[in-house]
């Protein structure tokens, strides 16, 4: 027992234990688990595990032998409401659908679905095409939550705080939290399974003993880890509490940050790819240069708020630049604000409210100032800094300087603190420093967007547009998602752009300048120039925003300069419609030739060839996503390039690429974003240097 007593008192035990594991989740990461499944046709029973329904669209979490997420569309609100009220969490259903694989990201650094659904060990999404409940569930963990759910009546906080489910948030809610550094408040964690279990041991203390109070507690915190998911924040919380519990009842001494060693240890057994979730990086990482540095955050509240704060800013600096390309320096001030806001009122008020419905108003009108002031927040730029994504070696040269600095600030030795100051300010001078010159077709589906990046000035033509689906039975109401801020202001950021000098729309249709009024909106944009011919219904809006914005706009021009270099406008006649209309662009860079087509078509191709001397053409922009309507034989033997770029949707209704395009280019070398992702033409010593995001 001595001995014993010993190894659990010493550092290294868990250091061991620490390494050991790591090499153990290594192992199963270099070995993934094998699904059962392949792409394909099937019909099998399910357990559904997860259940989410926005308007006609039907979302859940299927369940035999490893986890599927299947997607539905009620093609009626009755069959919508009939869904309601008789399939629920733990049912079992007999689903017919098609089996495909999640899709890797097709935009360099950007946000892969396939690596965080393989987080939760899923390996395919469904296309569901029919379902039949077979029986309901008799699972009291199921039975539970569905009434926990029913409960709780989609309340987004309540959700949120409760079940750690915040798809009811409003998607702009979410980004302003992001924005401001604050969305880890919104996420459970060990914070909120701390407060929770304070409040189950003071009143338990009051009917038992302290031992007592423990254990029922830790009984409660593992069947509401069962019911929430088991998600890294929650699990962390969780088993911290038991551990430090256990080490308080038998007093084994353990410090704190060996119990935090031990929590992480067991946490990656349990899966070791929790290792790639930010979240877990954000909680682990924060929550241990806390416990390290426990006495540096002496001081009363407000200081103490303080030191949090400036400590959990420094530490996911790292992690904030690898995945969002930015840092916001008022964030330090704004935890101060929103940590006792939604520690201290919000999530006790959240516990008392889903007991006493009563009190929603009351809450409701917190929840109304907590949304509004963040998003008045979030719109303040004058400290949120972009930073260009850099090779992975610097990250790692940024994680050993917060070593550094954890270590040296116990000793009040700031040297290393000054030090990751200086390679911040480096970093984000990068982009002034380099005289990059490049062009990258971004992946945006069924849609144009390219930028263009000389003489550290950057345009964007086109913006892609909103992926959308209608359904006449749910109030003509289109679903959107946003591809400029989830895609195009992403990559505008990776690569250290904070700012475009134009945005030129080659035409008013939806898939080409659809995302622009969200673009002007969250990102900063000088002039926008337009095609010829009249302003349709989108362009119109776009221009209401422009004139509040107080951004110049220009319409059916001829030429642009940009610094040492011109942008050529071939297309100046009003052919009738929109895609006739578009801007044809032509320019020289580095001594290549790039034309830009947008959506022109054959006749449009026969005017140009006539009205200039095109020969020879470097990159060609094919026009209208390779529809037959356009890059007629005769233009492109004309034109003869030796690149040829089509911005195209992968498995899209139209079929394009079409065939015959497809042959008339076969002479050139063909780059897709169907099946390339993101397209990157760097031009160094008047040479292409080409990369795709897909190998």
């Amino acid at each position: 027992m001595i001995k014993l007593r010993k190894i659990l008192l010493s550092n290294y035990f868990y250091y061991v234990i620490l390494f050991f594991v790591l090499i153990v989740s290594l192992i199963r990461i270099i070995i993934p688990n094998k699904s059962i499944y392949k792409e394909q046709s099937i019909k099998q029973d399910f357990i559904i595990t997860k259940i989410t329904i926005d308007e006609d669209k039907l979302k859940v979490h299927l369940l035999n032998k490893e986890t599927i997420i299947g997607t539905y569309y009620f093609k009626t609100k009755k069959e919508q409401i009939n869904f309601k009220n008789n399939i629920h969490l733990g049912d079992k259903v007999v689903v017919e659908g098609e089996l495909i694989l999640p899709q890797e990201n097709t935009n360099k650094y950007l946000y892969n679905y396939k690596k965080y659904l393989s987080i939760k060990n899923i390996n395919y999404l469904m296309n569901i095409s029919s379902y039949k409940k077979i029986s309901s569930t008799k699972n009291i963990f199921y039975i539970l939550k569905q009434k926990l759910i029913n409960h709780l009546d989609n309340h987004p906080y309540l959700n949120a705080f409760i079940l750690g489910d915040k798809s009811y948030i409003r998607t702009s809610i979410i980004k302003s939290y992001q924005e401001n550094s604050i969305s880890h408040l919104f996420a459970i964690s060990g914070m909120h399974i701390s407060l929770l279990s304070s409040i189950i041991l003071r009143l338990l203390r009051k009917i038992t003993s302290e031992e007592k109070s423990i254990f029922l507690t830790c009984i409660f915190l593992i069947i509401y880890l069962l019911l929430v998911g088991i998600s890294p924040s929650i699990l962390r919380g969780v088993l911290f509490f038991i551990l430090f519990s256990i080490n308080k009842i038998y007093y084994l001494y353990i410090k704190p940050i060996n119990i935090f060693i031990l929590t992480l240890s067991i946490t990656l057994l349990i899966n070791p790819l929790y290792i790639y979730d930010i979240a877990f990086q954000y909680s682990f990482l924060i929550s241990f240069s806390l416990l390290y540095m426990s006495k540096y955050l002496n001081g009363n509240y407000l200081i103490s708020l303080l030191k949090v704060s400036f400590l959990s800013f420094i530490v996911s600096i790292p992690i904030s630049l690898i995945n969002y390309f930015q840092i916001n320096i008022l964030s330090i001030i704004y935890n101060l604000i929103y940590v006792p806001f939604i520690t201290i009122i919000i999530f006790p008020l959240t516990l008392i409210v889903s007991i006493f419905k009563f009190l929603l108003p009351i809450y409701d009108l917190l929840i109304y100032i907590l949304e509004n002031t963040s998003l008045l927040l979030s719109k303040i730029n004058i400290l949120k800094l972009t930073f260009c994504r850099l090779p992975n070696i610097i990250y790692i040269i940024y994680m050993l300087l917060i070593i550094l600095i954890l270590i040296k600030l116990k000793q009040h030795n700031y040297k290393y603190l000054i030090i990751l100051l200086i390679l911040l300010l480096i970093h984000f001078l990068i982009p002034s420093f380099i005289n990059s010159t490049y062009l990258n077709m971004i992946d945006v589906g069924q849609g144009d967007s390219i930028i263009i990046t000389v003489n550290r000035e950057t345009i964007l033509i086109d913006t892609g547009g909103k992926l959308q689906y209608k359904n006449l039975e749910f109030n003509n109401k289109i679903k959107q998602s946003s591809i400029a801020e989830n895609t195009i202001i992403l990559v505008l950021k990776s690569l250290g752009i904070n700012k475009l000098k134009y945005l030129i729309l080659t035409h008013g249709d939806e898939d080409h300048m659809g995302e622009a009024i969200n673009l002007v909106n969250d990102f900063k944009v000088d002039k926008v120039i337009f095609n010829c011919g009249e302003y349709n219904d989108l362009e119109k809006d776009l221009i209401k925003v422009l004139d509040k914005k107080k951004i110049l706009y220009y319409s059916c021009i001829e030429k642009l300069n940009i610094k040492d270099n011109k942008l050529y406008f071939l297309n100046n006649k009003d052919y009738g419609n929109e895609n006739d209309n578009s801007n044809v662009i032509y320019t020289e860079i580095r001594n290549n030739k790039f034309l830009f087509m947008g959506d022109a078509g054959i006749e449009v191709e026969k005017d140009i060839i006539e009205q200039y001397n095109l020969k020879d053409i470097d990159v060609l922009k094919v026009g209208h996503h390779g529809s037959k309507t356009s890059s007629s034989e005769v233009f492109i033997n004309e034109i003869n390039p030796k690149y040829s770029l089509i911005s195209v949707g992968k498995n899209n209704r139209y079929n394009h690429p079409n065939d015959n395009v497809l042959s008339n280019l076969q002479k050139t070398k063909i780059y897709r974003t169907d099946q390339d992702g993101n397209i990157l033409f760097k031009i160094k010593n008047n040479k292409f240097q080409i990369e795709t995001c897909i190998s």
